[in-house]
């Protein structure tokens, strides 16, 4: 029988997400590994206490084999390009060749909904993705799926809807001055705060389930210009004025984010992972946030 100081998380993308779920497994005696882009963000990775990798399409591992070879569990966060899944393409064989692998998970979108006119959805629902990038991301599911079918493996997708957690959310960009509120009447995001994300993983990987599912969002999905509203009024300043969509200078980027309009179920991470969310709306989330930073030192 394995304990926590036997297991081995190895992360293709060691961002935002993973190093949130590394800050839970972390205490636990688990070993981290991960890889990153750039010098700076091995350094960074390393003084975490991470093994860093470097990684990217063009520069594959070095010894993969024994990169990967003794990780218990993968987690694979590193978007789709063009091409494809460049984790899968670069360094599926070698995931498939690893002995005693008992959780695989892969972060993609709830973005692959596409637009429902803001009816709800669950895991049930089909993918409807609206952008080439959602495409992409339906793709990948797919593809990482099928290595776990191939093989034997326990392959989970997560879903996430828009992501905010220290220094990446509305009171963030309220202070930066680059928050907007775009007035587009009816339509709703999903969001989940990022503890909320790493807390889903460990009790998947708690409770394996070779191919499943899993929505993660919180429970409120809201207008993007509410959120900013409240950011504004948590920090007693006024808010930035409402601006027509249409009217709104957007990038390519963001303005294909209002091009969906759903809400998202989180039914089953709370049935089948016994979750209860730390921050089940922004609001919560927000406050806790403006919390740490009165009391960071």
């Amino acid at each position: 029988m394995t304990t926590a100081r036997d297991k081995r998380l190895f992360c293709f993308g060691y961002g935002f997400s993973a190093a949130a779920l590394g800050a839970l497994l972390g205490p636990a005696g688990w070993t981290l590994a991960g890889t990153c882009r750039t010098p700076e963000g091995c350094r960074a990775l390393a003084d975490a206490g991470v093994d860093a990798v470097p990684f990217a399409r063009e520069t594959p591992l070095k010894d993969p084999a024994e990169r990967i070879a003794g990780a218990t569990h993968v987690l694979a966060s590193i978007p789709p390009d063009a091409e494809g899944d460049p984790a899968l393409d670069c360094h599926g064989a070698d995931i498939a060749a690893v002995e005693n692998l008992e959780w695989i998970g892969y972060l993609s979108t709830t973005g692959v909904y596409g637009d429902t006119g803001g009816a709800w959805v669950d895991e049930s629902a089909p993918s409807a993705p609206t952008s080439a990038r959602s495409r992409r991301r339906v793709e990948a599911e797919k593809r990482w799926l099928e290595l776990g079918e191939e093989h034997g493996l326990a392959v989970h997708v997560f879903r996430l809807a828009g992501i905010y957690g220290p220094g990446r959310n509305a009171l963030a960009a309220v202070k930066r001055g680059t928050a907007k509120r775009i007035d587009n009447p009816g339509q709703v995001f999903s969001r989940v705060h990022v503890a909320d994300i790493a807390q889903v993983l460990a009790a998947s990987i708690v409770k394996p389930r070779a191919g499943a599912f899993y929505n993660v969002c919180d429970d409120e999905p809201a207008a993007a210009a509410d959120v900013v509203a409240h950011a504004c009024v948590l920090l007693g300043v006024a808010p930035p004025p409402l601006t027509r969509f249409g009217e709104a200078d957007l990038s390519p980027m963001a303005r294909s984010f209002y091009a969906d309009n759903r809400r998202v179920s989180n039914d089953r991470i709370k049935t089948e992972l016994g979750v209860t969310l730390r921050y089940p709306n922004y609001r919560a989330g927000l406050a806790a946030l403006l919390a740490e930073e009165v009391d960071a030192p």
